[in-house]
């Protein structure tokens, strides 16, 4: 069975960081990219971030680029590293697997990242 799981949410004041974890399993991890994916209030899911899980390329949206760090390990983990956060990077944190070009097949259950003074 396919299983995105995330986690390292949380509340933090602006300027702190925050690590988001997403524990992949039940699929050879390296086949896939993996995406981040976010959700705030309100609002439709925005783009965050993505990594190829064979040879760590990545890409970033623009407005994280330089605050954001996405990575993996050996033992099928991506990680979502947040630095300078911003009150508008709150929101549900997703990671997905990427089956073709822009489509999602698995999600997992979003960890919340809160931004606040």
């Amino acid at each position: 069975e396919v299983q995105l799981v995330e986690s390292g949410g949380g509340l933090v004041q602006p300027g702190g960081s925050l690590r988001l974890s997403c524990a992949a399993s039940g699929f050879t991890f390296s086949n896939y990219y993996i995406h981040w994916v976010r959700q705030a209030p309100g609002k439709g899911l925005e783009w965050v971030s993505c990594i190829n899980s064979n040879n760590g390329n990545t890409a970033y949206a623009q407005f994280v680029k330089g605050r954001f760090t996405v990575s993996r390990d050996n033992a099928k983990n991506t990680y979502l590293q947040m630095n300078s956060l911003r009150t508008e990077d709150t929101a549900l944190y997703y990671c997905a697997r990427e089956i073709d070009t822009g489509l999602f097949d698995y999600w997992g259950q979003g960890t919340q990242a809160t931004v606040s003074s």
